[in-house]
């Protein structure tokens, strides 16, 4: 029996091939921090053993490779060595994760990065060296309240007004392989955006209760 570290090598490279399709769902905002979404998914099987995951793996220095496709900024930053955050390279990190369209910056919460971090690294020993694209951070109040009002999935409590939550994907790995592989980190919530679109879909990431959902 293949073990489970192989049956996720042979997905990310199926992915990176381009064997997986995309699916559309209809739309439906994150469930706000705390509360289960109804009709949530069950689990689904495991493919990803962050578990095989060794000590070295989370003490290593974290260098985050990020890129904005709606501003079309690109930076590589060196964030956190020898246990603590680099406080200039933090700074703009959370400039990239700012909200571009309410021209706002917040303190974005460590733990999403290294989620973030951790994802990047993670497939990066397949050889996908690809950035990370964000593309939602933090969130003024106005701006959600916008997304709601046009209808684009966002909840009235979303964690993107906390600096707590991103909505990102990364270029040829498909939505399904990079969320399984976030929700094995066992960090926070997790959501799956399946898109019929030439860059497909992407997946919310937060540092809420753990739970689950598509949209």
């Amino acid at each position: 029996m293949p073990s489970r570290r192989n049956v996720l090598k042979k997905g990310l490279w199926l992915t990176a091939a381009g064997l997986f399709t995309g699916m559309h769902i209809a739309n439906a905002a994150e469930p706000e921090a705390g509360k289960t979404p109804p009709g949530h998914l069950e689990p689904p099987p495991d493919l990803f053993d962050s578990q095989s995951l060794d000590i070295e793996f989370w003490v290593k220095p974290r260098t985050l490779d990020v890129i904005r496709p709606a501003t079309g900024e690109h930076t590589k930053l060196l964030y956190w060595k020898d246990g603590d955050i680099q406080e200039s390279a933090y700074q703009q990190l959370c400039h990239m994760l700012r909200d571009v369209n309410g021209k706002q910056t917040a303190p974005i919460a460590p733990k999403l990065l290294e989620t973030l971090w951790a994802t990047q690294a993670y497939v990066e020993r397949f050889g996908m060296t690809q950035p990370l694209q964000i593309l939602s951070g933090y969130r003024t109040p106005e701006s959600n309240r916008r997304l709601i009002e046009e209808g684009v999935p966002a909840a009235r409590k979303s964690l993107h007004l906390e600096g707590r939550a991103a909505d990102i994907r990364i270029s040829k790995l498909h939505e399904e392989v990079l969320g399984g592989l976030i929700r094995s980190f066992r960090q926070g919530g997790v959501g799956f955006y399946y898109r019929p679109s030439a860059q497909g879909g992407w997946i919310h990431t937060d540092t809420g209760l753990q739970r689950i959902w598509k949209g």
